[in-house]
Order: C-alpha cells, then sequence, then structure tokens
C-alpha cells in the first residue's frame, strides 16, 4: 500500500513537472469598426469595417523545454472576416502561419511551414502599418512591399537568430515544391534590425519568383495574395525608428521591382483596363509618428510617397505616383481593449499602364479598401479592438 502511494506521488510529480516544461497558448486580435469612403469602386460607401487597424486572427503557440537552451515550438494562425466569419486567402484555415521547429537560447531559431518573410519580421515594425498601435489604411498602394503583413510564404524554411547585443538577422527560402521545375513558384529572403536604446533601424529583402504570370503574388509559393500578380517580384528597404519620452518617429524607405504583371486589385476588386506584362516599380518613402498625450491615449500619423514608373506600354515610361496621409487616436480601454478614430487622404497622379495603346490614369487606392474611380480616396473608421 505504501509503495503504492509512493509510486502515484512520484507519477504525479512527473505529469506536473512535464507539464510545466511545455505550454500551448491561445491567443489573437478582434477589430470591427464602421468606415465611411467617399470613392469605393466609383461610389461612396458606409461599411462595416474588419481589420481597420489590425487584422483579424486567433492562434495557438506552444514550446517544450527539451533541457539546455533547446525548446521545440509551434504556431498555427488563422486570419478571417470578422463581419461573416469567413478565413481569408482562399478559406485556407491556418492562412498566416503554420510552422514547427527549434528555437536554441544560444543559437537561434529554426522553424519549417508556412512563414512571413523578412520584411514582415524586421522593417514592418517601423512603419505605421506593422507598428503595435498600427493602422491597414497606412498600407503602401496595393501593399506592394508587403509591410501590411498581406502575404506569407509556403513551404518555407527559416532561421532567425538569437539577440547579440542587440542585432538579429534571419533569411528564408521557400521551396516551389513543382516537380521537375524548381525555380517555377520558388522565394527567398533576408533581413537584420540592430536596437540600441531609444534608437531601432532594419534592413531587409526579398524575391519571388514565377513563371506564370497570372500566378498569384509573384510566387506560386505565396498563395493567398489578391493584390498583385505578376512574374518577377522584387522588394527591399530600410527604415529606422527612434523613440524619445512619450514620441516616436520613424522613417521607411521601400522598393518594390514587379516585372511581368499580371495585374493589380484593391480591396479585393480588380483595377481594369491595364495590359498585362508591364513592368512596375515604385520606391515608398514613409515619415511616420506616434505620442501619447497620456498612458491611455495616442496619436498616431503616417504620410507616404509612393513614386512609380510603368514600362513596357506602347507610350513610353509612365509615372504613377500616390500622396498618402493617416491620422488616427487610439484610446485603451485596457491592457486588452481599445477604441480608435482614423482617417486617410491619397491622392494619385500619372497613368498606370496603357490599353490598347491608350494610357490608362492612375487611380486612388487606399490599403484594405476597393480602389476609387478618380484620383482622389478619402475614407475615416471608428472602431474597437480586442487582443487576447
Amino acid at each position: 500500500m505504501k509503495k503504492t502511494l509512493i509510486l502515484a506521488g512520484v507519477l504525479s510529480a512527473f505529469a506536473m513537472s512535464a507539464h510545466a516544461q511545455s505550454s500551448v497558448t491561445l491567443y489573437g486580435s478582434l477589430d470591427a469598426g464602421i468606415a465611411y469612403a467617399n470613392n469605393a469602386a466609383g461610389h461612396s460607401a458606409w461599411l462595416q469595417n474588419s481589420g481597420g487597424l489590425s487584422y483579424n486572427y486567433f492562434g495557438l503557440r506552444g514550446a517544450e523545454d527539451l533541457g539546455g537552451g533547446l525548446k521545440a515550438i509551434f504556431k498555427l494562425e488563422s486570419g478571417f472576416n470578422l463581419n461573416n466569419g469567413r478565413f481569408n486567402q482562399n478559406n485556407t484555415i491556418f492562412n498566416r502561419q503554420a510552422y514547427v521547429g527549434l528555437q536554441s537560447d544560444q543559437f537561434g531559431t529554426v522553424t519549417l511551414g508556412r512563414q512571413y518573410d523578412s520584411v514582415v519580421d524586421y522593417l514592418a515594425p517601423l512603419s505605421l502599418e506593422g507598428a503595435g498601435p498600427g493602422a491597414n489604411l497606412a498600407g503602401h498602394p496595393f501593399d506592394n512591399d508587403n509591410l501590411s503583413s498581406t502575404f506569407s510564404l509556403n513551404n518555407a524554411v527559416k532561421y532567425s537568430s538569437a539577440n547579440y547585443a542587440g542585432f538579429e538577422f534571419g533569411g528564408l527560402y521557400s521551396f516551389s515544391n513543382t516537380p521537375g521545375d524548381f525555380a517555377n513558384g520558388r522565394a527567398w529572403s533576408v533581413g537584420g534590425k540592430y536596437s540600441y536604446g531609444p534608437l531601432n533601424v532594419a534592413a531587409a529583402y526579398t524575391q519571388q519568383n514565377n513563371n506564370n504570370p497570372n500566378a498569384i503574388n509573384s510566387a506560386g509559393a505565396t498563395a493567398g495574395n489578391t493584390n498583385i500578380q505578376a512574374r518577377l517580384q522584387r522588394t527591399f528597404g530600410v527604415g529606422a525608428n527612434y523613440a524619445f519620452g512619450p514620441a516616436a518617429v520613424g522613417f521607411v524607405w521601400t522598393h518594390a521591382q514587379i516585372d511581368g504583371l499580371g495585374g493589380l486589385s484593391s480591396g479585393g476588386v480588380a483595377l481594369g483596363g491595364i495590359n498585362s506584362g508591364l513592368n512596375l516599380h515604385l520606391d515608398n518613402f514613409e515619415l511616420n509618428g506616434a505620442y501619447h498625450l497620456t498612458p491611455a491615449l495616442a496619436m498616431i500619423g503616417s504620410y507616404t510617397y509612393t513614386d512609380g514608373t510603368v514600362s513596357g506600354t506602347s507610350g513610353g515610361n509612365q509615372s504613377p505616383k500616390w500622396h498618402t496621409v493617416v491620422l488616427g487616436t487610439d484610446y485603451s480601454l485596457s491592457k486588452r481593449t481599445d477604441v480608435y478614430l482614423a482617417g486617410v487622404y491619397q491622392h494619385a497622379s500619372g497613368y498606370l499602364g496603357d490599353a490598347d495603346g491608350a494610357p490608362v490614369a492612375n487611380v486612388a487606392a487606399i490599403n484594405t479598401l476597393p480602389a476609387s474611380s478618380t484620383n482622389n480616396q478619402i475614407a475615416a473608421t471608428v472602431g474597437l479592438r480586442h487582443r487576447f
């Protein structure tokens, strides 16, 4: 009897120890509001907005302590539309991230599965659309540089270093998984960041290849993004952010080189009249800032100038441009719940390709909203966000 009690106690202690060495966490973000756009696909519109500041998602992440500073980790993350409950990106359940890997305190982390590229990991946090307060509406036209994390990469192997005196770096390779055509649909990315007190700097590069110009977002490995269809896309950029007292200012420059264009969309609506096969090169210059009036009340804003060049048209090179201004305020009701008000103005100029030899005028295209039918677009949203 005594031995039985001792054995039961040992097994119970072992079970509690094993439980303490591993963990699984449910987390996510819910963001909904009411939005107004003066011109969305040719009409003014009042909309129930899903994800005005940050995307709606839920996920599971876990870790098991293997000893010696080594852990087994995983993450399963699903983005969805809060208005109708549908999964984003072709109804793929784990459309944002789905990976498993090993994490070492000394050597860094290796993961395999569906993952974000280095632009999202290192550069996006320095932009308004990728920062903590966030503002998806501040994304650059068509999210051409993925700073708003519109897409992630399939079949990806990623390495992320440990923190070495403030310096971190990493890279990713996304296999095409196409038998007999290794290069068709592959992607790769590298990046790094350095933090020293209030100063943060970062740089990143991503390249996606595909022989099919109608492939979603350039590479077959990137299933899910309907904003850009092209044969080749290269994205690189640098950024910096500096915090002083209750304020922070940042600057981000990105260059998106989109070759063999197959189509452009905004807010799920395709832009018509653009011939395929064009080359679209875009430079985004973003100045952003945030100021905490009180610990609970913050003001956010940004100005982005996007300068583009279209080549391959019968009319020669053309120069589409966009000016985007974002202002917003965010009030925290608690550590997990906040309310917000944000407004966006965008002005477009130049031409965005041609159709049968006739120039196609550029149009305003605020991120996440259907593009305007003119060169101006104004939108505003008020909403509630809860994180868990």
